[in-house]
């Protein structure tokens, strides 16, 4: 059984993301070859990848391309630059597309459970979306109708970039802050352990 991992706002063909997220590359041939070395340098063939949006823009045929060249089982949570995102108009068109390049499967939302951990024995749900609870990039929060309300789940997500990590109960698992890798499940379940040790707000 392999891994599971998590990643989001990969921006394929993207070139204008370089400078406003200050990415450090010359190009978006340079970035998404890099992005591509660094998921199938820690991702298994028997592993499984959440993407949570914002796949890619630009020559968005060759960012579907992409899909197989990516070790792993993929499965895409839309986000709003995502041409299959319920809230672009024809989207649902567009939804084979992205099924057809290779992931298993398209969803706004989904749910899944973290390994188990020392403090966590049957292992801890968390909630995945494109968006965070609250917080945007840039200026104030956008596209509140397809936001998750906080009920005291942990969320995984994107959209923010370099934002920040960790806001409340949401993680922002985007390649801008995690060296434009995949993260690891059991390192992000440790890490929610370790912010509820500290104190963090929503802890019992």
């Amino acid at each position: 059984m392999g891994s599971t991992w998590f990643t989001a706002d990969t921006h394929f063909g993207h070139a204008r993301i370089i400078g406003s997220c200050n990415r450090p590359f010359v190009d978006a041939a340079e970035m998404d070859a890099e992005i591509i070395r660094r998921w199938n340098q820690v991702v298994g063939a028997a592993d499984t990848v959440w993407v949570l949006g914002d796949w890619a823009l630009g020559d968005k045929a060759r960012g579907l391309e992409i899909v197989s060249e990516l070790h792993g089982t993929k499965h895409l949570v839309a986000g709003n630059h995502d041409a299959c995102w319920p809230g672009r108009i024809g989207a649902q068109r567009h939804l084979q597309h992205f099924i057809d390049a290779g992931f298993a499967s398209v969803e706004a939302f989904a749910r899944v459970k973290l390994p188990v951990t020392v403090k966590n024995a049957s292992g801890r749900k968390v909630l995945l979306s494109h968006f965070p609870y609250a917080g945007d990039s840039p200026g104030g929060d956008r596209y509140a109708q397809f936001r998750l309300c906080d009920q005291g789940a942990w969320l995984l997500h994107g959209h923010v970039h370099n934002s920040f990590v960790v806001s409340g109960r949401g993680i922002n698992v985007g390649v801008d802050m995690h060296d434009f890798a995949p993260v690891g499940a059991l390192a992000l379940a440790r890490m929610i352990d370790s912010i509820e040790d500290d104190g963090a707000p929503g802890t019992a």
